[in-house]
């Protein structure tokens, strides 16, 4: 089976399981009400997409789009059909795998920065789901209570590191798909479930071959463009992270300094130099205009009181004197 069966054969089934969740939910919002559908929307999501697969692929059936496009499931040797085993790591894959790795890594993000905010509280999270009020919860709670400040950093880095790594591996294995022409789903891969065609002519996904393998460059240099502008954004951020740390101690080097800088009214606390085209936060606090846009390509905060607001906020302090 070529790449334009096989696509057509993933849009398809995303139709069908869009349909299944959508109604799903709605039976859940009619019965529980929206509070329990906002809460458990996840997992009704995740339940539906496992009974589409369990009641064909899992069965021994074609799924809607398999049928839609005349392909079949096959095994690496393309003379049997996948085992049940085989089947059923894919099912799992696909579906339980993804949902678990979202919800832990969410999960731990919480508790790490709820550890370094001091801000724990004994409400749940709506995002969290059913799976925040389970001894999973409990115990990753306990782990993170044991590290240190430094620990904690260094985990909410990886974490963070890893929650943008999955998006760009599925991006990187539908590069490699475009190319190679096999292999829709990561999942498939692992397992090695391929798919053969019946019917139609010989050569009907021949001939547009070379266009995906066309579109798997673009993408692959999309990718490898996106990874360079997440680099540079990371460096970016570790560079406003020490300038704050930098800042943090300013107003007592201000006042060790009180009777030595008679103009320190003027100061920009970013680069520590007289005020150049003064600009004003929605907070009140006063910059340079280029220091404090420069901020704002880094985070949309007051450098020193840390509160949020809109780069469009700034205003220049025309013939601003003091």
């Amino acid at each position: 089976a070529g790449p334009a069966r096989l696509v057509r054969c993933g849009q398809k089934d995303e139709l069908y399981r869009g349909a299944l969740r959508d109604a799903a939910g709605s039976a859940l919002h009619g019965i529980a009400g929206a509070r329990r559908w906002l809460e458990w929307r996840r997992e009704t999501e995740l339940l539906a997409d496992v009974a589409y697969l369990s009641l064909t692929t899992l069965s021994g059936y074609q799924t809607l789009g398999e049928e839609y496009v005349n392909i079949i499931q096959v095994d690496s040797t393309k003379k049997r059909v996948p085992s049940f085993l085989q089947r059923a790591i894919f099912v799992c894959l696909h579906t339980v795998i993804p949902y678990c790795l979202e919800k832990g890594l969410l999960h731990l993000e919480h508790e790490l920065q709820a550890e370094a905010d001091e801000t724990r509280t004994s409400h749940s999270n709506p995002a969290l789901g059913w799976s925040s009020r389970t001894v999973v919860r409990n115990w990753i709670q306990k782990q993170v209570g044991e590290l240190t400040e430094q620990q904690r950093k260094r985990a909410l880095q990886i974490v963070h590191v890893l929650k943008q790594s999955v998006p760009l591996l599925h991006r990187l294995h539908l590069a490699v798909f475009y190319i190679s022409g096999t292999f829709y789903h990561l999942s498939k891969r692992i397992v090695g479930i391929r798919y053969l065609r019946f019917g139609g002519l010989q050569a009907e996904d021949q001939s547009i071959r070379s266009s995906y393998r066309f579109l798997g460059i673009i993408s692959l240099l999309h990718l490898l463009l996106t990874i360079g502008v997440q680099l540079y954004s990371f460096k970016q951020k570790q560079r406003a992270r020490q300038e704050w740390k930098l800042h943090r101690n300013l107003p007592h080097q201000k006042n060790t300094t009180k009777e030595k800088s008679p103009g320190r009214h003027s100061r920009c606390t970013l680069c520590l130099e007289e005020r150049r085209h003064t600009t004003a936060t929605p907070c009140g606090h006063l910059f340079c205009w280029e220091c404090i846009t420069e901020w704002c390509n880094t985070r949309t905060e007051c450098p020193l009181c840390r509160e949020k607001f809109h780069p469009q906020k700034l205003i220049y302090l025309r013939h601003y004197q003091l």
